[in-house]
């Protein structure tokens, strides 16, 4: 087979521009210093530019830069991972109080190497980055640590303002797709979280283009609402290496459009959906939209 029939052509609404402005280089060069890891990095993420160089965010990936699973959609390296670093709670907490943001996501390999699933370093950076940044709000995408009751507990008593746990994709490509996790274990594990803390949302996110159908789509979206998940985002599947499972079909910009206006007839707080959104993608907003929308829930509630 030809190489132009194996794989799809990159649209045109996929071209990404580039800014390596003062920001860019500035926020490269912290992390380097402080010896830390981003998820915008390691897992060549398309708005890495925009995020950091415009808006002058970042998604922290603790736990180090190995992770223990090895997922067919996903560029972060596997193997056997580094022994724990209990000062990285304290680094993180210095970076986002440098970069004066006021909204951080902190995101992890999946260590399942671990009894705990590194849900106790998870806590420890929450506990750290509130302790110096009290005015900054904290999401945490942590891995399923194995279904673990106990650990996600234990992350959960931190109190993040919200709790991110992946869906990936559709039911039934799921374990083409993810290595050792589970459909209904992600399904669990949001669901869980929602019980330990009613209070604090969820959120979810989606890739497409992996050859799921659009009843497929939609049929995740009612899994996730069944579970009390808040937010959702939907993005395009990019293939970050040649060994990486290829793109099935690139979505236009049209098709994410309705595919948000379907989300939000379900019920979510809030959809961000696009053909470079990802999971963190203008998660600063997202955050602010769940809370305007939870007040006003509870506004019609009392009336």
């Amino acid at each position: 087979m030809a190489k132009t029939e194996e794989y799809l052509r990159k649209p045109e609404w996929l071209k990404i521009k580039l800014n390596t402005n003062d920001s860019y280089k500035g926020l490269k060069k912290m992390m380097r210093e402080k010896n830390l890891h981003t998820v915008c990095e390691e897992a060549k993420c398309p708005n890495i530019h925009e995020c950091w160089a415009e808006r002058k965010t970042a998604t922290f990936m603790i736990l180090g830069d190995v992770c223990t699973r090895a997922c067919r959609f996903c560029a972060v390296k596997t193997g056997l991972p580094n022994e724990l670093d209990w000062g990285e709670p304290e680094r993180v907490a210095e970076s986002v109080e440098q970069m004066g943001l006021k909204h951080v996501v902190i995101t992890a390999v999946a260590r399942d190497d671990l009894k705990d699933g590194g849900a106790a370093v998870f806590a420890e950076t929450v506990r750290a980055v509130r302790r110096r940044n009290p005015y900054c709000t904290i999401e945490v995408l942590p891995s399923d640590m194995m279904g673990r009751a106990e650990n996600l507990e234990i992350l959960m008593e931190a109190r993040p303002n919200i709790l991110n746990h992946n869906i990936e994709t559709v039911k039934r490509l799921t374990p083409r797709v993810r290595a050792r996790a589970t459909y209904e274990r992600t399904l669990t594990f949001l669901q869980r979280s929602k019980e330990i803390h009613p209070d604090i949302p969820t959120k979810s996110s989606l890739m497409i283009g992996l050859g799921e159908t659009k009843e497929e789509i939609i049929e995740t979206m009612d899994d996730l609402r069944a579970h009390d998940v808040d937010i959702m985002t939907i993005g395009q599947y990019l293939q970050p290496t040649k060994k990486h499972l290829k793109v099935q079909k690139y979505y236009t910009p049209e098709e994410f459009a309705e595919l948000k206006e379907i989300a939000m007839e379900k019920g979510f707080s809030h959809c961000e959906s696009g053909p470079l959104v990802r999971s963190s993608y203008h998660a600063d907003e997202q955050v602010n939209e769940a809370q305007v929308h939870e007040e006003a829930s509870k506004y019609k509630q009392a009336e």
